[in-house]
């Protein structure tokens, strides 16, 4: 006779499977533990300091602050379960927080959640894990895994408002394997603070993170200016020819397809940031259809198909460019084992560097993998 498996798919009981949470000290995060507590799982907590938050103590919405360590541990007493903070301000400086600058400064929009889940979360804390016995690691991300015919896959959310699949095309096989995410199946976010409130947690009605977390108050470019100096350094606002037409305070204050703030007034047709050019210090502007991009390259593939990535000249499917829009129709060709060159269907705008480009199997929830746009050899 077989057992059946538990709510997090092992065939032992509740109390015998011990899980790791990832615990944020938002909402989503707190009702996964609470969740998993109350139905008799093994539960330990786990806080990420990550990186010095003096200056986001007072802030609402900031993620893995003072205020939301605080919460956390308060989950954790009211739930019975143990939590622990452990200190990832190095390894976040270094592998996060490092890049962002950089690529900020190389003209690329970075998004640095993705490299976080793939560089701290799920990889020092998914170690962690498992150094502390856990039979597997929660998280309160919004996504789906699924068991399919050749093991987990990644599904995107529910609830499309809510999806974070965009954020985590970089989970490997291995890494799938061993997470779970119980918040992916409901239907909204009102759900989940209607968890919150059944279980008593005081941060039932606490409001979301909005901005990057070491971002306080979404100023980008005072962050950059902080962590590289002379990064505001003015220069040129040039036209696709070249024609210098104003001065600008800094290629950081920049980003592409923005069309305020230029400075340049008298022109018959508006003017939209085209590309950066930090090595020269130009901001560079042309027409809207001068931002209009079919094929975008993309390195660093994480593949997620059953079949290997290469194993064929083209793969029909729908990509996502950006987290807030939605999927589009594409064609990926592989051109390495981890490059690609995406020819998208209807061409999209504002396409830049340091974005991800996340691919989706057209007319299902199904996370194929993606990879990071670059420029092109």
């Amino acid at each position: 006779m077989t057992q059946t498996l538990n709510s997090l798919g092992f065939a032992k009981p509740e109390a015998e499977t011990r899980v790791v949470v990832a615990m944020s000290g938002g909402v989503d995060s707190s009702v996964v533990a609470a969740q998993l507590a109350e139905d008799g799982y093994d539960v330990v907590g786990v806080t990420l300091q990550l990186y010095d938050h003096g200056a986001a103590l007072a802030k609402k919405g900031a993620c893995c602050a003072g205020r939301d360590i605080h919460d956390a541990r308060r989950v954790a007493e009211e739930m019975g379960f143990p939590h622990y903070v452990l200190d990832y301000e190095n390894i976040f400086q270094e592998a996060v927080i490092d890049e962002f600058a950089d690529a900020y400064l190389g003209g690329a929009t970075p998004v640095p959640c993705i490299r976080c889940n793939e560089r701290v979360k799920f990889k020092d804390l998914l170690e962690t894990a498992k150094d502390l016995d856990a039979d597997c690691m929660a998280t309160g991300h919004y996504i789906q895994r699924k068991v399919g015919p050749h093991g987990p896959e990644l599904h995107a959310a529910v609830d499309a408002a809510r999806d974070q699949s965009y954020f985590l095309f970089s989970t490997t096989p291995e890494q799938l394997s061993y997470l779970r995410f119980p918040l992916g199946h409901l239907p909204t976010k009102d759900a989940t603070r209607a968890l919150a409130a059944k279980y008593g947690l005081a941060v039932a009605g606490k409001p979301d993170s909005q901005d990057i977390c070491f971002v306080p108050d979404g100023n980008y470019a005072s962050v950059i200016e902080k962590l590289r100096p002379g990064a505001a350094d003015p220069g040129e606002i040039v036209d696709m020819d070249g024609n210098v037409l104003a001065q600008h305070r800094g290629v950081i204050h920049y980003t592409i397809g923005q069309r305020r703030g230029l400075g340049i007034g008298g022109l018959s047709e508006p003017l939209y940031v085209v590309r950066l050019d930090p090595d020269s210090r130009r901001v560079v502007v042309g027409p809207k259809e001068a931002l209009s991009t079919r094929i975008v390259p993309v390195r660093e593939i994480n593949w997620l198909g059953d079949a290997p990535f290469t194993s064929r000249a083209e793969w029909h499917v729908s990509t996502k460019i950006r987290s807030t829009r939605p999927p589009r129709e594409a064609i990926l060709r592989p051109t390495g084992d981890t490059t690609a060159e995406v020819e998208l269907l209807t061409p999209e705008e504002g396409v830049s560097p340091g974005q991800a480009c996340v691919f989706y199997d057209s007319g299902s929830t199904r996370v194929l993998g993606g990879g990071w746009i670059w420029r092109g050899a």
